[in-house]
């Protein structure tokens, strides 16, 4: 009898098929190049590698944050800038080593905690990310459905506005189809839209340049500000951003093997990443002093929310060469559509790393989509008629997104520090407890942010008996999580191979 053929696996899910890829191999030393040392550096290959950091940055200036910045602009004044500058070099921290992982193993981080954690962990970590991302999602389409109205003078409603973000998301989607390249030059412009709008209005409002410096350089805290200290450190970290960019890196083709490739990739993606990141604390900066110097120390600074800052920014900077109701519109609209197709695009990676599922892109992405616009939709018909409601919705979201963070960070730290996953490339003793610090740090943080949120939401005893039960379940799972990070054992992919 001839031998028996070896049945196939099943092939699994991967960020880009082979053929998407970017080469970014340039001239002979990349054909002949050392295995060991990655090559000299090269304008060329900064450029070729441009690109996935700058998605990865979106999530740090989407609707959510630009909030956030308004109003501590307008209630702290400059006072928190150098807590900005602070968190999102903590952010920066994160996501690269969330690269890190990519790059090194040539997977993403869902696709590797499919692989790390037992069945029953895996689906409550896909549920906890998909529950972050819908709630960032809804934050997202709503600043978009608002920039909408506030270019349409009010005649678009906002679920109106909701339908067509979404039908616009469908279409930006194609871009993907001509190219990953093509694709990334989109998002670039976007974020110059940002720029550009956010500078405008930087500049009509004329802050103190002495006062923006002394507010980065200097540290100052007071007990009037601590709550928007904690909102500016809460919103930086997004879970479904450190899940996006471990597979957007996944984009350029790196030869895993050769360990001077990797390095080299590692290299060009910290130094993109950082300049992206710099690029986005940059525009935050702009909205945060643009409210401070009108609004701080007024009336009308703790009532200022996404809803109605175009018409406070209309009173009080009046409209010049361009109305700066439909400057600051068409800067929250860029903000809100780059987001919200990156939260698409986190969504497929996500849903495929985690269930390992071979569908179609368009079909995961109608199925990501469906899962945020409903319930948007839903919002959006319930709360358009109060600006007050919208507040308290996105205090909420918030909160659901808060709630998550533990289950992004630690999985990241736990692969990002094992050999048995990174090889050469897991992170030494020193950068895992700076590392290990940041996340107990941004965790703290947000149980502030939450403990405080809930002792003043929670009424009732069997609201308060629910909330209690579902907190126990939540503080055993991340001490779960931390556990299997300190107590590793053998990779399962090992064992099989």
């Amino acid at each position: 009898m001839p031998p028996q053929q070896p049945l196939l696996e099943p092939e699994e899910d991967t960020a880009y098929d082979s053929s998407e890829k970017v080469v970014v191999a340039v001239g002979v030393e990349d054909e002949y190049g050392d295995d060991v040392e990655a090559p000299p550096f090269s304008w060329k290959k900064l450029w070729l590698f441009t690109g996935p950091g700058f998605l990865m940055s979106i999530a740090f200036l989407d609707p959510g944050n630009l909030e956030g910045d308004l109003q501590s602009g307008a209630i702290a004044g400059y006072s928190l800038l150098w807590l900005l500058m602070w968190a999102t070099l903590m952010g920066l921290l994160i996501q690269l080593l969330s690269a890190r992982l990519g790059v090194a193993t040539g997977r993403h981080l869902a696709e590797l905690c499919r692989e790390e954690y037992p069945p029953w962990a895996r689906i409550v970590l896909w549920l906890m990310t998909e529950l972050a991302l819908i709630g960032s999602d809804i934050q997202e389409v709503i600043g978009s459905a608002i920039a909408i109205r506030i270019l349409s003078n009010g005649f678009v409603p906002l679920w109106a506005g909701v339908v067509i973000t979404a039908l616009d998301c469908f279409i930006f989607l194609f871009l993907e189809n001509y190219g990953v390249r093509k694709l990334e030059a989109f998002f670039a412009v976007l974020i110059g839209i940002m720029a550009l709008s956010f500078a405008w209005m930087f500049g009509e409002a004329k802050p103190n340049g002495v006062d923006v410096l002394l507010g980065v350089l200097v540290p100052k805290l007071s007990s009037r500000t601590i709550k928007q200290a904690v909102g500016v450190v809460g919103c930086i970290i997004m879970p479904h951003n450190v899940f996006l960019h471990s597979a957007l890196v996944q984009s350029r083709q790196i030869d895993q093997s050769k360990k001077g490739r990797v390095q080299e990739a590692l290299n060009y993606y910290s130094i993109e990443s950082t300049l992206a990141l710099a690029v986005s604390f940059i525009i935050n900066i702009f909205v945060t002093t643009v409210f401070a110097k009108g609004f701080y120390g007024t009336e009308i600074a703790d009532s200022i929310g996404l809803v109605n800052a175009g018409t406070y920014l209309q009173e009080k900077y009046g409209g010049g060469l361009f109305p700066i109701l439909y400057i600051w519109g068409i800067g929250l609209l860029a903000a809100g559509q780059s987001s919200t197709i990156t939260g698409t695009y986190a969504g497929q990676f996500i849903m495929g790393g985690f269930l390992n599922l071979r569908l179609k892109k368009w079909v995961r992405a109608l199925i990501t989509r469906s899962c945020a616009i409903i319930p948007t939709m839903i919002v959006a018909l319930i709360f358009d008629t109060s600006e007050e409601s919208l507040d308290i919705l996105n205090e909420w979201l918030n909160v659901l997104q808060s709630v998550q963070i533990p289950f992004a960070l630690i999985p990241l730290l736990c692969l990002v520090s094992k050999e048995q996953i990174m090889g050469t490339f897991r992170i030494g003793p020193v950068l895992k407890i700076f590392s290990w610090l940041v996340a107990a740090l941004v965790i703290v943080i947000n149980g502030y942010l939450l403990l405080d949120f809930f002792s003043s939401e929670v009424n009732g005893a069997v609201f308060a008996v629910v909330v209690c039960a579902l907190t126990a379940a939540y503080v055993a799972f991340v001490i779960y999580l931390i556990a299997r990070a300190v107590s590793f054992s053998p990779w399962q992919s090992l064992d099989r191979s």
